[in-house]
């Protein structure tokens, strides 16, 4: 896809985040979809492409009263979202919409209208991997996490400081779940939830959503919010399985999405000036550092303890808190893409001065799937 050629024009999340008892999961969904819709000034007749996960495209579409010509299902867990971006461009620019609507909602905190969270016994996972007694991600998320600190000899308290930094950037945003500062003394004396994880390493557990409208860039000068390009996409899986990884050190999925959304944009590290990576877990942004990049192996964790992704620091990361301290109702992708969207219209809370390109990487299930989209505020 040649970059630049569609951007985002709509973005909003919705109206209220944290714990949200009075609206169920396709109620999520709509509020973020009706407050992008209104941030653009379009309606539902005006959307023809429709994308989620959680919800099927299905029953979003007819909930909001849109005949699509396009729809896209996928989901791959956290990066769905970035996933949906990338396929909305390639439809944009190859004709099949003119306009779509990507959508997330979800009752993670309240359980209103969410289906239930269960393993099938006739899966991957509960064949090989259930039986054996993980439960959920902040056991699982252990298996790899545990061979990268030995294999690089990074400390809990190196980890502890990822959670540390991105309170900072937390502190300095109005929504964000939690605000107060904390030290990496806090983070190592809250309550052990799976070794080497403690409960401040672990990602929150909220209600929200969110909500993006993509059209061409030719399209997006006649909109009234300032458009943001998307400069290059990529995706990759690898195994459904955590147990199955070709390396617990590295994630193929991100070794593939990020270089390929690279390529694709046209820049060097060096042209970055703001980054989001999914944290569900505070060693995911180590493994993005690595697996992207921006970093040698083994070495993310003393560049995070430097500071150099704090503010003030020279790749500002996860600048809305991240999903350990900002909002993660379960699949987080949405919210990292809304902070990226922030930041190059240049109205966020923790605004980084004179950003032009926000790379925003996403991870789903426990490294299963990534998904890697790069944004500029430059125009075509």
């Amino acid at each position: 896809m040649p970059h630049n050629t569609v951007a985002v024009v709509g973005a909003a999340e919705t109206t209220r985040m944290g714990v949200i008892p009075e609206l169920s999961q396709i109620g999520l969904h709509a509020d973020a979809a009706i407050n992008a819709m209104a941030d653009c000034g379009l309606k539902p007749k005006d959307i023809d492409g429709i994308a989620t996960a959680g919800e099927t495209p299905v029953q979003l579409a007819h909930y909001l009263g849109i005949t699509p010509t396009w729809v896209d299902g996928t989901s791959v867990g956290g990066c769905s979202f970035m996933i949906h971006v990338r396929h909305a461009a390639a439809a944009i620019e190859s004709g099949l919409a003119k306009t779509i609507l990507i959508t997330h909602g979800e009752s993670g905190k309240s359980r209103v209208g969410n289906p239930p969270r269960s393993v099938h016994p006739q899966s991957l996972n509960g064949q090989f991997e259930q039986p054996f007694g993980p439960m959920g991600p902040p056991s699982m998320f252990t298996i790899p996490v545990l061979r990268y600190m030995k294999t690089y000899g990074v400390t809990a308290e190196q980890i502890a400081q990822v959670a540390v930094v991105q309170r900072e950037w937390a502190s300095k945003n109005p929504r964000a779940t939690f605000r107060n500062l904390i030290t990496t003394d806090d983070v190592l004396n809250s309550r052990m939830i799976a070794y080497p994880f403690r409960l401040l390493m672990c990602c929150l557990v909220t209600d929200g959503g969110g909500a993006l409208i993509l059209t061409s860039a030719e399209r997006a000068k006649d909109f009234p919010t300032k458009p943001v390009y998307i400069l290059g996409t990529g995706e990759s899986a690898e195994t459904p399985m955590v147990s199955q990884m070709e390396d617990f050190t590295s994630s193929r999925a991100f070794r593939v999405a990020g270089p390929t959304a690279f390529k694709e944009a046209g820049i060097t590290h060096k042209d970055v000036d703001h980054l989001m990576i999914y944290d569900a877990f505070a060693h995911l942004p180590l493994y993005g550092l690595e697996d992207l990049g921006f970093l040698p192996k083994g070495e993310a964790a003393s560049f995070i303890a430097g500071r150099n992704t704090a503010p003030g620091g020279s790749l500002p990361l996860n600048t809305n808190g991240g999903g350990l301290s900002y909002m993660h109702s379960g699949m987080y992708g949405m919210y990292a893409l809304q902070e990226s969207v922030r930041q190059m219209r240049g109205i966020a809370p923790a605004q980084i001065p004179n950003a032009k390109i926000s790379v925003c990487h996403g991870v789903g299930g426990m490294f299963a799937a990534s998904g890697t989209i790069i944004f500029s505020n430059q125009a075509p």
